[in-house]
């Protein structure tokens, strides 16, 4: 791989796309936690509506992909991502307008139909498509890319509504989808579909057999990963809490919440250089058993400093390495054919698994406890893993 195959060549989609990522997950997903409290408490809603329409976006996300990943089959990133970024400017700056309960949850529904067209599943989608069945080290470089966005994203946030306040920051990122976002996607995308080349004996070849895209081997690949989601969804709206709840003190707290960012992009960089040969399944059951490791040592161990700190360290390379996987894993099963609309089949319950998992992790938190939460999330992590370890690759 040279520089001009980042310039001239297929190769330059990766880059493209690490750009757009970042400010597509920096906009719009990220941004809640820090901004979502600010209206609630200047519109007079609760923390939980304002919230809730967030999950109202996802629960778009997830009705809406199917459509999203044949668009990309049909017409390309270039075409609907492009509209994603647009669609999602529009949804930041009527979120500043948005003073009715009613408007403030239509307009999130707006910002889920620009989720779905503009975060990974549909950059996956592109890639699929550009490279066909040699998708996967583009897929995970990146990952690589996007893995920095929350790294960039709070801290940028939190200088901006210091600055201009939360509705000058939402109008900032809706310029930054509308003039960096879509021209790069319009304008910068590959259009053509081209097959990587790729070495003997290279998992990035095409495979000789693939598995047809429903029946049981599509149930098990479509379960495993809405059963992941539940993980780092509620896992992300609960766990500094957790932590603080156990007596580790505030500063600590967030210093282990920055642990995770970079042990996901540890991992995938490890995977990009180590990791072409293996195949796909078995990164992903390696990932989920640390993960399963992780949730034991806090049973045994209890929560402590180190021990969460180790937790967030597992947590996050795990989170990386399936990430990577929800690309790579049903281009090595089920082939290139079809890889949109595939992608967006297995997005549908992925999302809507996520938009559940803050709602399910609080009720079971407020009624129960934190280890009865922790163990809930465990046992969505062993369900994604069985139904892995019963998937059989083609022969």
């Amino acid at each position: 791989m040279t520089v001009r195959d980042f310039i001239d060549g297929p190769w330059r989609a990766v880059p493209v796309l690490g750009v757009t990522q970042i400010l597509a997950w920096g906009a719009i997903f990220y941004t809640p936690v820090l901004i979502v409290p600010l209206i609630a408490a200047e519109r007079g809603w609760s923390i939980s509506f304002a919230m809730g329409g967030f999950s109202v976006a996802l629960l778009v996300a997830g009705l809406i992909a199917p459509f999203v990943g044949r668009s990309i089959d049909r017409f390309g990133g270039h075409v609907t991502m492009t509209v994603g970024s647009l669609i999602g400017a529009l949804g930041l700056v009527l979120i500043v307008r948005a003073e009715h309960p009613l408007a403030y949850l239509a307009v999130w529904m707006v910002l889920g139909a620009a989720m779905s067209a503009s975060l990974y599943d549909s950059a996956f989608a592109t890639l699929g498509r550009i490279f066909g069945a040699g998708a996967r080290r583009p897929i995970t470089a990146l990952t690589l890319a996007g893995g920095f966005a929350s790294t960039v994203s709070w801290p940028a946030t939190h200088i901006l509504i210091e600055a201009v306040g939360w509705r000058g920051t939402y109008l900032i990122y809706a310029a930054l989808l509308a003039c960096v976002c879509a021209p790069l996607h319009a304008l910068a995308l590959p259009r053509g579909r081209v097959e990587a080349a790729a070495p003997a004996g290279s998992d990035t070849k095409a495979p000789d057999k693939v598995l047809p895209p429903h029946g049981l081997p599509f149930i098990l690949v479509a379960s495993a990963f809405a059963a992941y989601a539940f993980v780092p969804s509620g896992l992300s709206a609960h766990l500094l809490a957790i932590f603080a709840r156990s007596g580790i003190d505030a500063g600590t707290v967030v210093w282990i919440g920055a642990l995770f960012g970079p042990a996901q992009v540890g991992a995938r960089l490890i995977e990009f250089s180590f990791g072409r040969d293996l195949h796909p399944l078995w990164v992903v059951r390696f990932a989920l058993g640390v993960l399963l490791c992780a949730f034991v040592m806090l049973a045994v161990l209890g929560m402590s400093v180190p021990v969460a700190a180790a937790f967030a360290l597992m947590f996050g390379g795990a989170n990386g390495l399936v990430t990577i996987t929800r690309g790579a894993v049903p281009l090595a099963l089920f082939g290139a054919s079809g890889y949109g609309r595939l992608i967006g089949r297995l997005a549908g319950p992925f999302l809507l698994m996520q938009a559940a998992a803050p709602l399910v992790m609080a009720f079971v938190l407020e009624r129960m406890s934190d280890p009865a939460a922790l163990a809930l999330a465990a046992a969505f992590a062993a369900t994604a893993l069985v139904c892995f370890v019963l998937i059989k690759r083609p022969n």
